[in-house]
């Protein structure tokens, strides 16, 4: 079996795409309140910090940073999934799943990237927040409720990211 690799880069803000097993489901957001108790119960003993979190229907897409010296999100996503996936209704289960025992909630991985430099922040901070309109969920962005968009909107992040155009 392959072994994935992930690169553990300290102190660089990390960009997460994490989907379910079944696409075009809503689990996530009829279950957003365990999605997010999840998260907490995580961070309380995992600690790290949220630069942008958006939630659709099937998949989500955010930004962490974790502590200083701490490179361990495989960790912390494991934590999550896990916490998740026993607070809602099990999955469609494959052979394999059962054979992990897993609950067929989740896709098995996940995508990440390290953020290069402010500029490439500036993107992923963007496409956090422009999702809801590319996935045509809502027109504007400040319409999607669970985006961290609403606690950016006019500030001096915000300015910042949207100096380019929005994609």
């Amino acid at each position: 079996m392959p072994r994935y690799l992930r690169p553990r880069l300290p102190g660089v803000p990390i960009f997460f795409t994490v989907a379910l097993a079944q696409r075009g489901s809503s689990l996530l957001l009829e279950e957003v309140e365990q999605l997010r108790q999840a998260v907490r119960v995580t961070r309380a003993e995992r600690p790290f910090a949220i630069e942008a979190w958006v939630v659709l229907p099937d998949h989500l897409h955010c930004i962490w940073r974790l502590p200083e010296g701490d490179t361990d999100y495989p960790a912390r996503w494991r934590l999550i999934k896990a916490r998740f996936s026993r607070a809602v209704p099990m999955g469609t289960r494959r052979d394999s799943h059962i054979a992990r025992r897993e609950r067929g909630v989740w896709q098995r991985r996940f995508w990440d990237h390290h953020i290069r430099d402010e500029a490439d922040l500036a993107a992923h901070l963007r496409y956090c927040w422009f999702n809801p309109v590319k996935h045509g969920l809502v027109q504007r962005v400040e319409d999607w409720p669970f985006s961290s968009v609403h606690r950016e909107i006019g500030g001096p992040r915000w300015e910042w990211a949207m100096q380019d155009e929005a994609p």
